[in-house]
């Protein structure tokens, strides 16, 4: 049998105001096509696959659409898809009835019988070669809230060690069904130890800093771990069997340089035989001008080289500006160096000199006994490391006179 493993879709995402949904919709066009060359036999999604828990009605027709089309593309095709933290539980779930009678299927929560313990029995499911049979177990465990897994008394990390809990208990009952032959693998949408996350997109999904959990969560009678959340595609541990696809476009301009893809992997009976990363092609190029924060002289000059506009998509652009004071036009002047190039300004990412460290310490006296305009003066002087000028201060005052006249 042979999976294609992905993650982290987080359709409906915009980036800094642009939509993407283009973006989404190519890569969506490429994975169908890849299903079919690649001879596909199970398509494992693992979590986020919207960017938020509320979706729009476009995102989500964007993903039932490539369903259809899938499941017209490759007839045999099984598609297990479980829920990331961005998702809505309940609102991945509620097609869950219609799609299943089209091999697919959908876990948003961990489910719970008449008693109000686990339904461990809904989190393994069987993968169907073509002819009907059995050739895998699939592990199909959502992300997990602390209120999800079992309570495991005298623990250092109760989060952690329920965790693993429940894929102990998703494993035992996938080893009481399987027959010799048969391998088991398992889904997840977690942070791993050891991991590396994304500076700037990804939510760090349990409070308190315990979530991330030991590779040895997966152990050797797992022949592979399809794991979704962190957007940069890695091994976690030695073994080689527990992997994050990552996501299939950069989420934020840290992730420029990731090589993003999905993973082939192809199952010998019992064991994970092969695993190939196959490149998503990328439709829109992401640009940081300059490489490393430059003076605003230096970093116009830059834009001034762009290519000229032309009908190709535009990448998106982060200019960096190390400035020495604040510069209330800087997007205009940014602007203006644009002109007619080939970019899109999403985001101007500005630094300025270190604070005072006298200045940054906590102020001694009460805020009581302080007045707004002195707050904000302390403020500014922390930010920017100079006296607010004076016609910034009288906007402040012309705002606090405002506020006050709303109040009354």
């Amino acid at each position: 049998m042979r999976l294609l493993h992905t993650s982290d879709w987080h359709l409906g995402q915009t980036l800094h105001g642009f939509d993407r949904s283009d973006e989404h919709q190519a890569f969506l066009d490429w994975l169908l096509d890849t299903l079919v060359a690649e001879r596909i036999d199970a398509l494992l999604i693992a979590g986020d696959i919207y960017d938020n828990a509320n979706p729009s009605a476009a995102s989500q027709k964007q993903l039932y659409r490539f369903l259809r089309r899938a499941r017209a593309a490759a007839p045999h095709l099984n598609i297990v898809i479980i829920a990331g933290n961005h998702d809505s539980p309940g609102r991945l779930e509620a097609p869950g009835p219609l799609l299943e009678e089209h091999a697919v299927t959908l876990i948003g929560q961990v489910g719970r019988d008449a008693s109000g313990d686990i339904d461990v029995d809904s989190l393994v499911r069987p993968l169907l070669r073509r002819d009907g049979s059995i050739a895998a177990w699939c592990l199909a465990v959502p992300f997990l809230r602390p209120g999800d897994v079992p309570r495991v008394e005298d623990s250092e990390n109760p989060y952690a060690a329920g965790v693993a809990e429940l894929y102990r208990r998703a494993l035992d009952r996938a080893l009481a069904r399987r027959a010799p032959g048969q391998a088991i693998v398992a889904l997840g949408h977690c942070h791993m130890v050891g991991a590396a996350p994304s500076a700037d997109s990804e939510r760090r999904i349990v409070i308190g800093g315990s979530e991330a959990l030991p590779s040895t969560l997966f152990g050797p009678e797992i022949a592979y771990a399809a794991l979704g959340h962190l957007h940069l595609a890695q091994t976690v541990g030695k073994e080689g069997q527990v992997r994050y696809s990552g996501s299939p476009l950069p989420m934020s301009f840290s992730e420029t340089h990731y090589p993003h893809q999905v993973l082939r992997i192809d199952l010998d009976g019992e064991t994970a035989l092969n695993v190939a990363p196959l490149l998503i092609p990328r439709t829109v190029d992401m640009l940081r001008i300059p490489p490393r924060h430059a003076p605003l002289p230096e970093a116009l000059a830059l834009l001034a080289e762009l290519p000229e506009a032309c009908e190709a998509p535009a990448p998106y652009l982060e200019v960096r500006i190390a400035l020495e004071q604040p510069e209330p036009g800087l997007r205009a002047r940014i602007e203006a160096a644009l002109t007619g190039r080939h970019a899109r300004l999403a985001r101007i990412d500005t630094v300025l000199p270190r604070r005072r460290e006298t200045e940054s310490a906590a102020m001694p006296e009460q805020l009581a006994q302080l007045q707004p305009d002195d707050i904000f003066q302390r403020l500014y002087r922390q930010k920017y490391d100079a006296d607010a000028p004076p016609d910034q201060m009288a906007a402040f005052a012309e705002l606090m006179l405002a506020a006050t006249g709303a109040a009354r």
